[in-house]
């Protein structure tokens, strides 16, 4: 049924809202059976969740998969820890992840960005289809992400595949005996390449953030090398494909309502509003775990200690509770008070500044190129994930060549 929440199930993957919408409404602290855990659905329920790291706790994991870390053998990185020690971790990374060496990508990100189009408009011109997710949006991030973190541009086509490696094993259950094409040795190189960008850059620092973070310092403490590698980690692994699918999704939603998209187009000042409207109706991170450290009731329901308990972003963003009767529809001048595109409490996204300066910048020069820029969904393919809501291929339409 299509009302039926599954996160397993090809159908609700393709569209988890109205299964999110029954759950809120008739089940909003539903016990999943296999694998065990628990899935809250309503906004102030989550909401209150991600503002209490005490009661639920990042550091058995991110998934409803037990240990996940563990079968990569691999220490936990900063968005699997827990105040204090996060905390501390947090402030030692935002002295070198600032929001200023963040805008002092924008140049780049729109000479890069243009350069992307032409790309689309090349194919186009030669009678192929371009594809805006492939072609545009996803190597965007890769781009930003690879200047940030000072990777040589002959280096940076390893991200895609280590992105990819990273949702395979996820989407396995990070069991090794099930894992598809290499995952583990890709995320292996993964680790292995920064180890050494590390250490060259303790020992000859330059401008990017890697050396930023490697001399970090608050109250004579300062990041580890694994610290360091964790962060890394989590930045290929938390905001490459996220940043590229909120791209695309926009694109997709936009050619649901071509009045909205012609005013994003005449007045780009209300992209950045918009961007967020677009992130709370289709947000790449559809649920993330958390463990309860006690036992917790909502709404007459135990949770006992101990338990994996999912946060429906995806539903709790659609919430008519918080948003009211149009919270399905997209609206690009809708006043947000709060959402949780990009979570929030101590593990607000640190990275949510990057995310929305890529993300302005292609809706900016997309919509400046070219204002009917569409996609067609019939030929599409989605990523097949219990957890993120994205795209392998997004076919572009409206592409103009002269």
């Amino acid at each position: 049924m299509a009302d039926v929440y599954d996160p397993f199930d090809p159908g609700f993957q393709a569209d988890p809202y109205p299964a999110y919408r029954r759950l809120r409404d008739d089940d909003p602290v539903h016990h999943h059976e296999d694998p065990p855990f628990w899935a809250l659905s309503r906004f102030d329920d989550i909401w209150a969740a991600t503002r209490d790291a005490e009661a639920f706790s990042s550091a058995r994991g991110l998934t409803f998969y037990p240990d996940e870390i563990g079968r990569l053998g691999l220490a936990p990185t900063i968005v699997m820890l827990d105040p204090p020690r996060h905390t501390v971790l947090r402030r030692l990374v935002s002295h070198g992840f600032t929001p200023r060496r963040t805008a002092a990508l924008e140049d780049m990100l729109r000479e890069f960005a243009r350069s992307r189009i032409a790309v689309m408009e090349g194919k186009a011109a030669d009678g192929e289809v371009p594809d805006l997710h492939r072609d545009f949006s996803s190597p965007l991030p890769t781009f930003a992400l690879a200047h940030l973190l000072g990777v040589p541009e002959a280096d940076r086509a390893r991200f895609d595949p280590w992105v990819t490696a990273l949702t395979t094993l996820q989407d396995d259950g990070f069991d090794m005996k099930a894992m598809k094409g290499g995952a583990v040795e890709a995320v292996a190189e993964m680790f292995a390449y920064f180890t050494d960008v590390i250490a060259e850059r303790r020992a000859d620092p330059s401008g990017d953030l890697v050396s930023a973070l490697t001399a970090a310092e608050v109250d004579g403490e300062r990041l580890t090398d694994w610290d360091v590698l964790g962060f890394c980690f989590v930045m290929v692994a938390g905001g490459n494909d996220t940043t590229g699918n909120l791209v695309s999704h926009a694109v997709a939603l936009l050619d649901g309502d071509h009045a909205q998209r012609e005013r994003l187009a005449a007045d780009p000042s209300l992209i950045p509003n918009a961007l967020m409207e677009f992130l709370r109706l289709e947000g790449s991170v559809q649920a993330l775990a958390r463990t309860t450290t006690r036992p917790v009731t909502l709404h007459g329901t135990e949770i006992p200690e101990g338990e994996k308990v999912m946060m429906l972003f995806g539903s709790a963003n659609r919430d008519e509770r918080e948003f009211g009767p149009s919270a399905s529809e997209l609206d690009v001048t809708r006043e947000i008070a709060r959402h949780l595109g990009f979570s929030s409490g101590v593990h607000f996204c640190i990275g949510s500044h990057l995310a929305k300066l890529q993300a302005r910048v292609a809706l900016e020069e997309l919509l400046a190129a070219h204002p009917n820029i569409g996609v067609d969904l019939e030929r599409a393919e989605r990523i097949s994930s219990p957890f993120t809501r994205g795209w392998v291929t997004l076919p572009a339409t409206g592409i103009e060549t002269a």
